[in-house]
């Protein structure tokens, strides 16, 4: 599972989602990638069921990169509990994912595998995704 190391504070503020990527929303390792359409938090566990699907389909042939990491944690209270005393314990973590934002790249396979493979993981995730390609990105190139 995808979770830091460690953090500055444990438990943070919700925030708001509010306008497009502007970070991240360009095709930087990959030929293809998966772009989010709308916002949204994605867990550490639907990101690892996204990993998995495409490895899975693309049988370990080609790259893959993610390029979301879940650094916010998501605090819960128990069942049942009355109102006030405080912020509930840390459950669990997300990324938080703009409109526009590259989830996963891949590189090294066939344009039909990588988009059945880019559907596939796109059901793993709650929000609705697109499958790009460098041509109509418009991504940088980047060797290295």
């Amino acid at each position: 599972m995808l979770l830091p190391k460690r953090v500055k504070f444990r438990k943070v503020h919700r925030g708001r989602m509010k306008g497009r990527a502007t970070r991240g929303a360009e095709l930087f390792h990959g030929e293809f990638g998966l772009q989010a359409l709308e916002p949204g938090w994605i867990t550490n566990v639907q990101i690892e069921a996204a990993r998995i699907a495409l490895t899975r389909y693309l049988k370990r042939i080609g790259k893959v990169w993610i390029r979301i990491f879940p650094d916010k944690t998501v605090t819960e209270k128990p069942a049942e509990t009355r109102m006030g005393s405080g912020k509930g314990s840390p459950e669990h973590w997300v990324a938080v994912v703009k409109p526009g934002r590259i989830m996963f790249e891949v590189e090294g396979v066939q344009e039909d595998a990588a988009r059945e493979a880019m559907r596939l993981a796109s059901h793993k995730l709650p929000i609705k995704c697109k499958f790009i390609k460098r041509e109509e990105a418009g991504g940088k190139t980047h060797e290295g």
